[in-house]
């Protein structure tokens, strides 16, 4: 079984998690209204009122005159993504992401019933995350985002292989991969308005009118589709740098900087769930060339937490000149990554210190 996975208006929710007040409102992120900003995300309220993503910031607020306008932070956004993912992979290492916020699942090794692995994701980003879900369940990956797009606001709908039939042949044939607009026209000149119509027509038909592309939506239609879940590898090294405001010889306070470091790798490991058999420590000095050191140990055992990177750290630390040299820059490194157990299942809050960046 597969799964399509979408936290809906994902922006816009983004912003009402980071300012609960806005619950309930009209809201729309997009550019600046002065310079012909584009709406890129609005809340239900806003769509209900006209707003649709696309037209311009100025032209929705005729539709919407009371709606919050809010800049888009793709920085946080960015942020938010990497968190949903981690939630995911928790339930399959098998992850395509799709549009911002969304994500295929193939659950055909997952350690429950689909729906049920649907409720655990609904409840643990609601949890963690303080945003919605809507869940796709389907046998084919296409069918799978038509299965969340019905869905109004958050929640789960599952399309079985003995419902499948009776599922498409009332769509109309627009919901269709591969069908837009001029498709769409051609389509309903031959009388085909819904799946059902489009199969009636037959293969020969679509043929002779569209060709190749004619075949390939009657294989939609038919309930067929090759598709299969690209995962998204997991990254094989994380990283955490930082520049020091002024050059630094006091121990005590490099030492401080690496556990700020270290932090943030262990929310980045932790997102992930994953652990690191590699720690990388590199010191940067100051001076002609900025000359740089690296000092890296191999452990037996993995480590995750930011208490056990700073421990590393310390046994690194005396392999370097900072005790002779002034520091300008430090940086941390985790590689050899290796799944964390599914115990170890806890999330960092939602905006809960920075990012770490895959190398």
């Amino acid at each position: 079984m597969l799964a399509y996975a979408a936290v809906p208006d994902f922006y816009a929710e983004i912003e009402c998690s980071r300012r609960p007040a806005l619950r309930g409102a009209p809201v729309i992120v997009g550019g600046d209204p002065r310079k012909r900003g584009v709406v890129q995300s609005a809340s239900a309220e806003a769509r209900a009122a006209g707003v649709a993503c696309g037209m311009l910031v100025r032209d929705a607020l005729r539709y919407a005159p009371k709606a919050r306008v809010l800049r888009t932070d793709m920085r946080a956004y960015r942020e938010v993504t990497a968190r949903l993912r981690g939630c995911f992979r928790r339930e399959t290492e098998r992850v395509e992401p799709a549009e911002p916020g969304a994500a295929w699942l193939d659950l055909a090794e997952a350690d429950a019933p689909p729906a049920q692995v649907a409720a655990r994701l609904r409840e643990r980003i609601a949890g963690e995350l303080a945003l919605p879900l809507r869940v796709g369940l389907a046998p084919l990956k296409f069918v799978t985002r038509i299965a969340a797009e019905t869905i109004e606001g958050e929640g789960v709908f599952c399309v079985s292989p003995k419902e499948l039939r009776g599922f498409l042949d009332p769509l109309p044939v627009s919901a269709l991969p591969g069908v837009g607009q001029r498709t769409g026209a051609a389509l309903a000149e031959l009388g085909a308005v819904c799946v059902a119509d489009l199969l009636r027509l037959g293969r020969a038909v679509l043929e002779e009118r569209l060709g190749n592309h004619g075949l390939e939506i009657h294989g939609y239609a038919e309930g067929r589709d090759a598709a299969r879940i690209r995962a998204l590898p997991r990254p094989r090294s994380l990283s955490q740098e930082c520049t020091l405001e002024r050059p630094e010889r006091a121990a005590s306070s490099i030492e401080a900087r690496i556990a700020e470091l270290a932090e943030g790798l262990e929310l980045a490991l932790r997102r992930e769930s994953l652990a690191a058999r590699r720690v990388q420590l590199k010191v940067r000095y100051a001076g002609p060339g900025e000359e740089q050191q690296t000092r890296t140990e191999t452990l037996k055992r993995a480590v995750a937490s930011a208490a056990e990177l700073c421990e590393v750290c310390g046994a690194l630390l005396p392999r370097t000149a900072v005790q002779q040299r002034p520091v300008r820059g430090l940086g941390l490194a985790v590689m050899l990554l290796v799944l964390r157990p599914r115990r170890d299942d806890r999330q960092p809050d939602l905006f809960d210190g920075p990012p770490a960046r895959g190398r």
